[in-house]
């Protein structure tokens, strides 16, 4: 993996750099955030670059003979521990066919997208106890090409009390050239002690302006749809190519969303009854998606009425709708509207009955509209 392949994040893949050239490398780091960010993408850029043959100013040169290794994920002295479901087996290794595969398809996943790989049953996968006993054992064998050997934790954060029990003190004394690299999304839910040996990295959201150029560029959208997706996902890669491939999803949280707002506005009960009997239908993914791009759209409104234009990030249709609607959000109801919506995301989440949530958000949403 290339730095210049990783969406943005350009101060973290400048600061990676001068570490690796300056030979002042932790032993043990943990790269914090959201998979969309690029957590993974950006540990396996750094990766290559400190096996780099061939270093260049500013990203490993990608074709010497290590860079081409780790490129494969084939490389000797770089390995891997990740989440496996423990009643097909228990180690990673068993799963390193599956794992090369979504790497090399799309490095930006998480792991639902990993689950889903690996287990047609979705059972939870973790690291086990057995997975700590072969991170031992392979870290106790010297290198095979006299540099760093590296292991790359991914989603530390499901590793058991046991596994990371078991690796407190090859973490804090490692054998000699030995570089761990813990991947996570939730340090909340890591041993305190395994925190406390680590140098920890905040992988922040990717830029919208840099998201929104990836995204013209990939998918070869225009420039007012990726910014309005580039908005709407928040700078989560993940869930920008989830929105992009799912443009008729998108169209109809367009849809859901202007029809809620008209229904409420003219305080009509049966359509917001039938409005609540749709959504309800939909599916618990598509809920929470409609629920995510509403609250994108009440803080569009604000954008637009506070800013006059300049920093709305907008599709044309959406920006149609919003030039007479956008005067109904105010700051009588905007701080309300978020948090009934962002309530509604908490239960629906947690299989709250979907007729029942939206059918009262109906009626919130109309008392709120009123407010303006």
């Amino acid at each position: 993996m290339l730095f210049k392949d990783v969406v943005g994040q350009d101060e973290l893949k400048h600061h990676f750099i001068q570490e690796i050239a300056s030979d002042k490398i932790s032993h043990a780091q943990l790269f914090l955030g959201n998979s969309g960010n690029g957590t993974l993408p950006l540990a396996l850029a750094f990766i290559q670059y400190l096996f780099c043959e061939n270093k260049q100013p500013k990203d490993s040169c990608g074709q010497c003979s290590s860079c081409i290794k780790v490129q494969d994920l084939q490389h000797p002295d770089l390995h891997f521990a990740f989440p496996v479901v423990q009643a097909i087996d228990k180690y990673s290794d068993a799963f390193l066919k599956d794992w090369r595969a979504i790497i090399k398809k799309d490095p930006y996943f998480n792991l639902n997208k990993w689950t889903a790989t690996i287990d047609d049953r979705l059972r939870k996968p973790i690291l086990g106890t057995e997975e700590s006993l072969a991170i031992i054992k392979k870290l106790s064998l010297k290198s095979f090409e006299g540099s760093y050997k590296v292991m790359l934790i991914w989603m530390a954060e499901e590793m058991n009390p046991t596994c990371a029990n078991k690796l407190l003190k090859i973490l804090e004394e490692p054998p000699a050239k030995t570089l761990f690299i813990l991947v996570s999304e939730a340090a909340e839910n890591m041993l305190q002690t395994i925190l406390s040996r680590t140098q920890l990295t905040r992988v922040p959201a990717i830029q919208t302006e840099q998201l929104s150029q990836f995204l013209v560029q990939k998918h070869g959208l225009d420039p007012s749809t990726a910014l309005s997706v580039a908005a709407q996902s928040e700078g989560n890669l993940i869930e920008a190519n989830d929105l992009v491939n799912v443009s008729d999803e998108k169209n109809l949280n367009r849809e859901l969303f202007i029809t809620l707002m008209r229904v409420c506005w003219k305080k009509s009960p049966l359509p917001m009854m039938d409005w609540a009997e749709q959504i309800s239908g939909i599916g618990r993914d598509k809920q929470k998606t409609f629920l995510k791009y509403a609250l994108h759209m009440f803080r569009q409104s604000m954008l637009k009425n506070y800013t006059e234009d300049q920093l709305t990030k907008t599709s044309k249709e959406e920006d149609e709708f919003l030039k007479n609607f956008a005067k109904f959000i105010t700051g009588n109801n905007i701080m309300q509207l978020m948090e009934d919506f962002n309530n509604a995301f908490y239960h629906i989440d947690r299989n709250a009955n979907g007729k029942i949530l939206f059918t009262e958000l109906c009626f919130r949403v109309m008392r709120l509209l009123h407010q303006a």
